[in-house]
């Protein structure tokens, strides 16, 4: 195995013009491209930041379907609205509820579109 201190030491008195070449023989003996890599260090070596999972959602009424009665039923049951508040809000095609968590989201989803609504996760 190579003396990879030495090797280092070497690569390090390359000149930039000599560096290019060396990464344009290795690219085309190895059957790689440097690119990737390149665009990395160039971003500061920033490693991808992950995108955040979404913790709060918004479950919104797109359409109250056939059975506008059921709607309103569950929406009340969902947000304890009275009678006439639950009705504005099948009737304007609002939200249900804001800001609820995943599974409270899903679990409200799935009660309304049981009802015969199409809902909406936002």
């Amino acid at each position: 195995m190579a003396d990879l201190e030495k090797l280092v030491a070497e690569l390090s008195e390359l000149t930039l013009m000599e560096a290019a070449d060396l990464t344009k023989m290795l690219e085309e003996k190895w059957g790689v491209s440097a690119a990737a890599p390149m665009a990395m260090m160039a971003m500061g070596g920033a490693a991808v930041e992950e995108v955040e999972e979404q913790t709060e959602f918004d479950v919104v009424l797109k359409e109250m379907g056939p059975k506008k009665i059921n709607v309103i039923k569950e929406v009340r049951a969902i947000t304890g609205l009275g009678l006439r508040e639950a009705k504005g809000v099948v009737d304007e095609l609002g939200t249900v509820l804001e800001a609820v968590g995943k599974d409270a989201a899903e679990e409200a989803k799935a009660k309304l579109e049981a009802a015969g609504a199409v809902v909406e996760l936002k």
